[in-house]
């Protein structure tokens, strides 16, 4: 296999290990400056250059992108995409993980725990912002800061107010977040790569700093997840798009609270703490999945007119429940069933003799007509509505 590592630091510690991991398995590994590689555009003909030339085809390409060339770097992402080239990291899943507005908007349809958050742009609605996540102390964070920079707790409403105002002030844009106190100058990594969580450490911090970092000092502990924040870190790398990744919580005391997934996570914290080869697993899951490719089958499977894709859910009530596949006579109606999730977990290819349960979704394949009276219509959601202090309440 011939692998390309987009990394502007080849000498890190987790490019040299990439590159040693690849090598000791036999595979050719180069390190492309990803600022040095041009975007090539003609009609029908999607190419790269290195360095002035064109660029030999890899078979796959690992994005290590820093933070402060996010915009270049997913564009020339988007282009090995384009080639057709594997990379277990989409631009789409990049962008959407370095926002982390973006990405906490992203989480919050799914049920996955996150800390209550608020984005405001006038300072008269900061008040509120602040009820609506539990009050002080509470943090505020700068929606691209990285490795603990930006990340600021206020044990006061008065100077939350006034340190998000001094920030709008400088055109800085920024995310209040509920101070999750039982998890104070702690928090969980979960490395995870393709479908399971390969590795895992809590990051403790230090002294008077709540910041969990390893890079503001923190130390990391090797720990086994409890299978609540395996399947949470699980999900949430699936919801944002990413194959390889680091996912951070807080042991909050209702479950994992999803803070951040980080689509380029460092080796070296989890690597020293565990003992484990990271980079050796990242290499074997990219080869495997370069002998076999992910299909995305909604966009290969509705070329057919009249042919669709769609989630079938069986509501509670259903004439299916109860049922095999089988005897629901989808079969006869033209209309295959790819795979069926149940309670988080997806069974791909069910069996034709497997019963239907109440809320189980079916993923199906068939004639748009036929589904169309199998997809139950949405029932409008009831939000709670918050209880929150009144104006007048002291929130200290």
């Amino acid at each position: 296999m011939k692998l390309a590592i987009l990394s502007c630091s080849p000498k890190c510690y987790s490019t040299r290990r990439l590159i040693e991991a690849g090598r000791k398995r036999g595979h050719k590994i180069e390190v492309l400056n990803t600022l040095r590689l041009t975007i090539g555009l003609d009609q029908g003909d999607p190419h790269i250059y290195y360095h002035g030339k064109e660029l030999r085809t890899p078979d796959a390409v690992l994005p290590r992108i820093g933070t402060s060339i996010t915009r270049y770097g997913t564009a020339v992402v988007r282009q090995f995409e384009q080639m057709d080239v594997f990379t277990p990291n989409t631009a789409a899943g990049i962008s959407n993980s370095r926002d982390k507005l973006r990405s906490l908007q992203i989480l919050s349809k799914h049920d996955v725990g996150i800390p209550s958050s608020a984005y405001v742009d006038d300072k008269r609605d900061v008040e509120d912002a602040l009820r609506r996540v539990g009050g002080a102390p509470v943090i505020i964070k700068l929606l691209e800061g990285t490795q603990g920079v930006g990340v600021i707790l206020a044990d006061k409403i008065e100077i939350a107010k006034a340190i998000v105002e001094t920030l709008h002030s400088t055109k800085q844009q920024v995310l209040l977040q509920k101070f999750v106190s039982e998890s104070k100058g702690k928090d969980v990594r979960a490395f995870v790569i393709g479908d399971r969580v390969v590795a895992a450490i809590r990051r403790v911090a230090q002294g008077q700093e709540f910041r969990s970092n390893v890079h503001r000092g923190g130390k990391a502990e090797a720990i086994t997840l409890d299978p609540r924040y395996e399947e949470a870190a699980v999900r949430a790398a699936q919801i944002m798009g990413l194959r390889i990744c680091g996912v951070d919580m807080l042991e909050g005391k209702d479950g994992p609270q999803i803070m951040e997934v980080n689509s380029s996570p460092g080796l070296e914290g989890i690597e020293g703490a565990t003992g484990l080869d990271i980079a050796g697993e990242i290499i074997d899951y990219i080869e495997d999945q370069v002998k076999f490719p992910e299909i995305d089958i909604r966009q290969r499977l509705t070329i057919s007119r009249g042919y669709s894709v769609a989630d079938i859910h069986i509501p509670i009530g259903s004439k299916y429940i109860g049922m095999t596949i089988e005897g629901t006579g989808l079969r006869e109606l033209d209309v295959v069933v790819l795979t069926l999730r149940r309670k988080g977990i997806v069974i791909s290819n069910p069996k034709s003799s497997r019963v239907l349960e109440a809320d189980d979704t079916m993923l199906c394949y068939g004639k748009s007509e036929h589904m169309k009276g199998l997809i139950p219509q949405k029932k409008k959601k009831r939000r709670k509505m918050k209880k929150l202090p009144k104006p007048n309440d002291p929130i200290t």
